[in-house]
């Protein structure tokens, strides 16, 4: 049994900055790449940044330069920092970790149970 819990999110005004938190617990042998998606009332779920077991980040153009995601290994944690926000980043986010739980398993994906970010004007 895998779970991602997710802390952080909040209301914030344009131009602030929020942190979000994404920890995976359970029986995990290793995690392959882990992302953090949005998901706006109305709009498809889109991807905000990922990041691979080995550090290599991409991130969309609507947001480069303005969030960034790292990883812990050790904590099988994933971070969003991020800054300079705009009131079209309002959204609910989640997290994604593609998962281990076997030597032999190639992995499964797992989400958070998302976080809402507000940003006002």
């Amino acid at each position: 049994q895998v779970q991602l819990v997710e802390s952080g999110g909040g209301l914030v005004q344009a131009g602030g900055s929020l942190r979000l938190s994404c920890a995976a617990k359970g029986n995990i042998f290793s995690i392959n790449v882990m992302s953090w998606y949005r998901q706006a009332p109305g709009k498809q779920r889109e991807l905000v940044a990922t990041i691979s077991s080995g550090g290599s980040t991409n991130l969309p153009d609507s947001v480069k330069g303005r969030f960034t995601i790292s990883r812990d290994n050790d904590k099988n944690t994933v971070s969003l920092k991020m800054n300079n926000l705009k009131p079209e980043d309002t959204a609910v986010y989640y997290c994604h970790a593609n998962i281990r739980t076997r030597i032999w398993s190639t992995g499964d994906d797992y989400w958070g149970q998302g976080t809402q970010v507000t940003v006002t004007h």
